[in-house]
């Protein structure tokens, strides 16, 4: 009995090792099968669409692309299998479109070419390769605008907040170094264009002098001389100072004598140390005007009309006058 049992395992064990290499014979020569196919199919020709990316280079003399132009290029083209694949898995360079090259000959509307794919199908098959046939490229029709390069002078324009410690404040305005600069781009984009700003800075408790190097903001396509400016910012201490301002009358009538109470105003200001002292009761106007004279109200309103422009916190007392109207 044991015996029996001892051969049926062993056929057994034989025919599965049998059965194993079968498959493995099988596999093998489906695997070779299918690689003679898939040569034999690759080694055929095909028709296949491709999106390539292009590139627009050499623009005529003194002339700028500023027209909007594609990235890609739309490819109907034939070829064998292999050349096909090699193009659908593989990135490859930019197709270069010589401007200069493809509208020359070509009559332009305000600076707007035509340009034929079709045209370019010599081309763009030199650059790719003489195993492919171009048949057609989308878009068929390329818009190529030209416009000539113009340099102007601009302004600079500050974009800039700051804040200072207390008791310190501008000495004098802000200002960049140089104040205007030269742009260069499309004629067409130029005209727009009558100040360059400063990128946004922002500046805290600042409390003594400060420079910087600042980049200017300026539109694709453009380019500017200098890149950058100076930011000048020149703070110096302030302190409180006080002056009485006489207040002179406007529009008195010959016939009539007008008295003030009080006849002057105190201004109370914030200065710079540097011009603390040369800041004189001239420097400031006060008035009031007999044509506003309201019947049954006694007093006038001060007019503070001038005062230094580099004054700070600026306040005055009273702002209101009585007054009392002697005739002759």
């Amino acid at each position: 009995m044991n015996k029996n049992i001892a051969k049926l395992s062993k056929y057994f064990k034989v025919g599965k090792i049998r059965d194993n290499s079968r498959i493995i014979v099988f596999l093998i020569c489906l695997a070779i099968a299918t690689s003679f196919w898939f040569l034999n199919a690759l080694s055929k020709n095909y028709s296949a669409e491709i999106s390539y990316p292009v590139k627009f280079v050499n623009s005529p003399a003194n002339r700028f692309l500023a027209g909007k132009t594609p990235a890609k290029l739309d490819l109907e083209i034939n070829g064998q299998g292999f050349t096909l694949l090699r193009f659908k898995l593989l990135a490859f360079a930019p197709i270069k479109i010589d401007i200069d090259n493809v509208t020359k000959n070509l009559e332009s509307d305000s600076g707007a070419y035509k340009v034929t794919s079709s045209n370019l199908i010599q081309q763009i098959t030199e650059q790719l390769s003489s195993e492919i046939k171009i048949n057609k490229i989308s878009p068929e029709i390329l818009t190529i605008v030209l416009d000539s390069l113009a340099t102007k002078t601009v302004k600079v324009a500050l974009d800039v907040n700051v804040d200072f410690e207390p008791q310190f404040n501008l000495k004098s305005p802000i200002f960049t170094k140089p104040q205007e600069v030269k742009i260069t781009g499309p004629a067409i984009l130029l005209r727009k264009i009558s100040v360059l700003n400063t990128k946004v800075n922002i500046m805290n408790t600042l409390n003594s002098s400060f420079k910087q190097e600042i980049e200017l903001i300026h539109p694709d396509k453009t380019t500017i001389s200098p890149e950058k400016v100076s930011l000048l910012i020149d703070v110096e201490k302030y302190t409180e100072k006080e002056l009485r301002i006489p207040i002179e009358i406007l529009n008195s009538p010959k016939n009539a004598h007008i008295k003030l109470f009080p006849s002057e105003i105190k201004v109370v200001f914030s200065v710079g140390l540097s011009r603390f002292e040369n800041v004189i009761i001239s420097d400031f106007g006060a008035s009031v005007d007999y044509n506003s004279i309201v019947k049954d109200i006694n007093n006038l309103s001060v007019n503070l009309y001038k005062k230094p422009p580099f004054i700070q916190d600026l306040r005055f007392v009273p702002e209101k006058v009585e007054f009392l109207i002697e005739r002759n």
